[in-house]
């Protein structure tokens, strides 16, 4: 008889080269395929979500080190390992900042973009870049990387942003399937996504969408754990707490997690 056994184990560490404690979340999986007592490494997979700020974070996962939207001073990221796969959703200054690229370690990475950030990075990455719009992937290192929609509703000339400009990300690997929203609203295409185990959506006005609709959207698609993130609006931070109380009353199956993505606010 075959036996699923999951164990969670969340740590907080301290990067020391930063002034503020970072806080991780690692979460090792053992599947013991055989009634036996010892698992080898084939068995265990590791899931590590270190928060940057904003968008900006960094995942290790089982042996690949992969950076989603990395902008800020490019001493945020000493301390961390080098990236194998950087993924940008979008041209906005929170989630793209050339100097920050440029002073990190890219020398073995590729990078994943939309074709409207391609078109403003410096020839110096044009050999690493990997080009996607909205409903393509790749298998890069292992990690399918899928781009879907991210796009604002409204009319035309209220949209910052435009549907097919940008990229939300579907990254799999190993039939586990994250999902980064980059800047969107509560769109039918994110209420339809299917089987994702990890959910990092955003929620803050007047650039994405309310705590409500973002809370509403994750209740529909049903993944297994949301992370809010990217909360930071024109009046500061959106009411997460009040995301996670809707999430809780709406499903017991879907795990809200608050980690720290403004750890130098006032």
């Amino acid at each position: 008889m075959k036996y699923l056994c999951t164990l969670f184990l969340i740590a907080c560490t301290m990067s020391s080269c930063k002034e503020t404690a970072k806080e991780t979340v690692t979460v090792t999986t053992v599947e013991e395929v055989e009634e036996i007592t010892t698992t080898t490494d084939s068995e265990v997979e590791e899931f590590e979500i270190i928060p940057i700020e904003h968008a900006s974070t960094i995942l290790n996962w089982d042996g690949r080190t992969v950076y989603v939207d990395p902008v800020g001073k490019p001493e945020l990221y000493k301390g961390y390992k080098k990236p194998d796969l950087i993924v940008i959703t979008h041209l906005h200054g929170d989630h793209l900042n050339v100097k920050t690229l440029e002073g990190l370690d890219t020398s073995t990475a590729r990078i994943v973009v939309p074709q409207s950030v391609a078109e403003k990075m410096p020839e110096a990455f044009s050999s690493k870049l990997e080009i996607l719009n909205n409903g393509e992937k790749i298998e890069t290192l292992g990690i399918t990387t899928n781009a879907v929609p991210m796009y604002n509703l409204g009319p035309v000339e209220e949209r910052r942003h435009k549907k097919g400009w940008g990229n939300g990300y579907v990254l799999e690997k190993d039939g586990k399937r994250v999902y980064f929203s980059g800047d969107t609203e509560d769109i039918p295409e994110m209420r339809s996504l299917q089987d994702i185990d990890i959910a990092f959506v955003c929620m803050n006005l007047p650039y994405t969408m309310t705590v409500e609709s973002a809370a509403s959207a994750v209740l529909d698609f049903k993944p297994t754990q949301v992370y809010p993130f990217h909360y930071r609006g024109s009046d500061g931070l959106s009411d997460v707490a009040t995301f996670k109380s809707i999430v809780n009353n709406g499903s017991d199956a879907i795990e809200v997690v608050q980690l720290d993505w403004y750890p130098n606010r006032d």
